[in-house]
């Protein structure tokens, strides 16, 4: 019970990492508050935590929107109660493309999600961790790529190594306040978003296994591998660790050739 007592918000709480972290949460004691814009899924997750005898709640909004990330913030300390820990795990990628090719809407709208709506969501977050004086720890989910880049994704790399930068410029601004804020960085994890690796006529399995196979661990990650990297960071087994970027990847970056 790494988390009892803790409230925490996770955005992007539908699916993948965020689903795999709230139950995760929950398994360790923490009140969960998840956010993201699809209803369905988010009343799916709160069912889950549940089931395992977990309590949750959720708060449906767009963390590029100012006012729906205050709104995710505010809901949050009017139903568990305050904010002890925040996961910034919204995000999004786009179809592959250069940066003389890519459409200036998906550049804009993933820098919104994947970058803005980090800042967002921190910033208020940090307004009520700094308020209540209780000391707190946000953990932002980057990626590898925002370390090493990656072919035809400029949007998703810029975002990513911008949360990067954002996460120790937090970390430097709020560490007098006892406010620790990391990063964990994935690689290659089994969620809809690598989707947008797959060839013509790919099967999803099979690219899977052929991904793993590059992978020095022998597989794709899951998001509860990810999961697990973020508990650590949110508990006080890191009490004196802030501004870092934790790689979770199976050892992918220290293996050349990249992935397909």
């Amino acid at each position: 019970m790494r988390l009892a007592g803790k409230r925490a918000l996770i955005t992007g709480g539908g699916t993948g990492i965020g689903r795999a972290t709230a139950e995760l949460f929950a398994r360790e004691g923490a009140h969960v508050m998840v956010s993201g814009r699809r209803r369905a899924k988010l009343e799916e997750t709160v069912r889950r935590v549940e089931e395992i005898g977990g309590r949750a709640a959720f708060v449906q909004g767009d963390v590029a929107q100012s006012r729906d990330a205050e709104r995710m913030v505010a809901q949050t300390l009017a139903t568990v109660g305050g904010l002890d820990i925040v996961v910034n795990n919204a995000g999004i990628v786009v179809r592959r493309a250069s940066v003389t090719s890519v459409a200036l809407e998906d550049w804009d709208r993933v820098l919104g999600i994947d970058l803005t709506g980090v800042f967002l969501v921190a910033r208020f977050a940090l307004m009520e961790m700094v308020r209540t004086e209780r000391g707190g720890s946000i953990i932002n989910v980057s990626s590898v790529s925002g370390m090493f880049g990656d072919a035809n994704l400029a949007p998703y790399n810029a975002a990513k190594g911008g949360v990067n930068l954002l996460t120790k410029s937090m970390a430097l601004d709020y560490a007098s306040h006892h406010i620790r804020v990391n990063a964990v960085c994935p690689g290659m994890i089994a969620t809809p978003m690598p989707q947008t690796r797959l060839r013509p006529g790919d099967d999803w399995d099979a690219a899977v296994a052929r991904w793993g196979q590059r992978i020095p661990l022998g597989r794709v990650g899951r998001p509860e591998d990810v999961a697990h990297a973020i508990l650590f960071l949110a508990s006080d087994e890191a009490q004196w660790i802030t501004g870092t970027t934790l790689v979770v990847d199976g050892g992918s970056t220290i293996s050349p050739p990249p992935l397909e």
